[in-house]
C-alpha cells in the first residue's frame, strides 16, 4: 500500500465465512489500510439470509432521530453504507427492500438490518462501508444480533 491511498481488487482478498451465517464475506479493511470505517464485501448467494443486527451504543433516551438528542441521550454505534454491485435485497426492521445494482442504501446503527437473496438464479454482490470503526476486523464491532420482536 502507498501511503496515503490504496487500491484493491476485492477478487484478490479470501473469502470468509460470517461467524453467524453461511453468507461469504471478503474483509478489505486492512488490505486497504482503512483506520475511519470497516470495509466488507458481502456475497449473498440464493437462499442465503444474513443475520438480523444492529451496530447501536445506546445509553440514555434516544429521540428518535438521525440527530439524536445530546440532553437526554448518547447514541452511539456503527452506521454502515451498503452499495449493491448486483441487484439486490435488504430487509429494514423486517422490510424487504428491492435494490437496484449501483443502488446505495444508509443505515443508522440502532436500526435492524441484514442482506438476503430470495432469488435462485445468482449472487448479490454489494459494498458494506461501516463508521466509525468500533471493534476490530475480526469481531466486526458491537454486532448486536436481534431476536427478530
Amino acid at each position: 500500500m502507498t501511503e496515503g491511498y490504496s487500491v484493491v481488487n476485492p477478487e484478490t482478498v479470501s473469502k470468509e465465512q460470517f461467524n453467524t451465517c453461511e453468507t461469504s464475506v471478503r474483509k478489505l479493511t486492512e488490505r486497504l489500510g482503512a483506520t475511519e470505517l470497516r470495509v466488507n464485501q458481502v456475497l449473498v448467494e440464493p437462499g442465503e439470509v444474513t443475520t438480523p443486527h444492529t451496530h447501536a451504543e445506546t445509553t440514555g433516551e434516544y429521540d428518535g432521530t438521525d440527530a439524536g438528542n445530546v440532553e437526554t441521550a448518547e447514541h452511539r454505534g456503527q452506521e454502515e453504507v451498503f452499495v449493491a454491485l448486483t441487484d439486490g435485497q435488504i430487509a429494514i426492521e423486517g422490510d424487504v427492500h428491492d435494490v437496484t445494482e449501483g443502488g446505495v442504501v444508509r443505515v443508522r446503527a440502532d436500526v435492524e438490518r441484514n442482506l438476503l437473496n430470495q432469488t435462485d438464479d445468482r449472487t448479490h454482490v454489494w459494498l458494506a462501508f461501516g463508521a466509525p470503526p468500533i471493534g476490530t476486523v475480526d469481531d466486526f464491532g458491537s454486532y448486536v444480533v436481534t431476536d427478530g420482536e
